[in-house]
């Protein structure tokens, strides 16, 4: 399979079938006014979804009293909140695209006066607040059964409303992922201490959203090693740790693992070339998706590594992500700022016009279109 007719194979999994490899992955957007998608989110995901294969929504708060953290993001509950997303859907699916939400859980980024309840503190799996101080609230047993019941509500909220699947959200330091992650976690019950009870709670979450949407409805999980506080952070450092911390989410019902990564070209462990994407397929067999600088010449961050800065960025080369996709390193790839910067981003690939792509500019992050 030569140039880029790799990206534009269809996937199959089940009844899901996408019409390429491209994916827009979740992209925190701050565009809906009392946390109601509005039409103009409707049409900024249409316009992507006319040529991407996958269209995964920004984060979207299950309901949950301590699940939000920000200003204007979409809520995943309430009457007016789904009746807007229902018109999203209506809205990608008109133009022949397939779209997931991404449910969502923000752990430790809430702050003091976030809504919908200022009173309510963050949940944590340990108490820990962002910088691994004291400062949040410890989950006890019941936060955590009341959590994974807010994630498989929204999940069959999402099969009523025509969604094509769900995505997970269990990367970048939010609440899944401080589970994951042995700093943030220092629980002494069955949700700490080894990778694989550490992964306990992903793990129930999703087998109680198979329970609700059934054997078919595909569920994607996103994981990353690093963290919004820790760039160099890693859950696992080889690949028997990877399996063991695999092995119960597999087990519970992921159809699809999302590889957060900030480089899809880095080499996870010494030794081979796979980046993360591709040590996740073998090792468990199952379709994945890579993501990180996709077609730009520079990373999203300030040099310091310490924080997301988003930096203007350059169309830089597809040679090696296709090679990697020709090979079956991966099996679908995320475009996340060349989309925001070209809605059109699939059709100018595949049409052979890459000098036609914009740069992504700062500035395109402070509206929709």
């Amino acid at each position: 399979m030569s140039g880029v007719e790799a990206l534009f194979q269809p996937f199959t999994l089940g009844d899901l079938t996408l019409r390429n490899r491209i994916v827009m992955p979740a992209m925190t957007r701050h565009r809906s006014p009392d946390n109601v998608p509005g039409d103009d989110v409707g049409d900024y995901y249409e316009r992507r979804a006319a040529s991407a294969g996958l269209i995964v929504t920004e984060g979207t708060c299950v309901n949950h009293p301590a699940a939000n953290a920000y200003e204007k993001v979409p809520f995943f509950y309430g009457e007016e909140s789904l009746a807007g997303w229902k018109r999203v859907v209506d809205a990608v699916h008109s133009v022949g695209g397939r779209i997931m939400p991404q449910l969502w859980h923000t752990g430790s980024a809430r702050h003091p006066g976030a809504s919908p309840d200022p009173s309510v503190p963050a949940f944590t799996p340990s108490g820990l607040t962002q910088k691994l101080e004291p400062g949040c609230h410890e989950m006890t047993g019941r936060d955590i059964r009341d959590v994974i019941d807010a994630f498989a509500i929204a999940a069959a909220d999402a099969v009523r409303l025509g969604f094509d699947g769900v995505e997970v959200h269990g990367a970048h330091g939010y609440l899944i992922d401080e589970f994951f992650w042995e700093r943030s976690n220092r629980r002494t019950d069955h949700y700490g201490g080894s990778i694989a009870n550490r992964a306990r709670f992903a793990a129930e979450i999703v087998a109680a959203i198979r329970e609700r949407v059934g054997p078919d409805f595909p569920i994607i999980l996103r994981w990353s090693q690093w963290k919004q506080q820790d760039y160099r952070a890693q859950l696992v450092t080889d690949p028997a740790s990877l399996e063991a911390f695999l092995d119960p989410l597999v087990a519970a019902g992921v159809d699809i693992f999302d590889c957060s990564t900030r480089r899809y070209y880095q080499p996870e462990f010494p030794g081979s070339d796979l980046n993360l994407a591709g040590w996740v397929k073998r090792l468990t067999g199952k379709p994945t998706i890579t993501v990180g600088n996709v077609s730009l010449d520079s990373d999203f961050v300030s040099g310091n590594d310490t924080r997301v800065t988003f930096q203007a960025a350059k169309t830089g080369s597809l040679d090696n992500l296709l090679e990697r996709l020709a090979a079956d390193e991966f099996d679908l790839v995320a475009v996340g700022r060349a989309l925001l910067a070209n809605p059109d981003w699939a059709d100018l690939v595949r049409t052979g016009r890459m000098a036609a792509l914009k740069p992504f500019e700062k500035e395109m992050l402070r509206q929709l279109y």
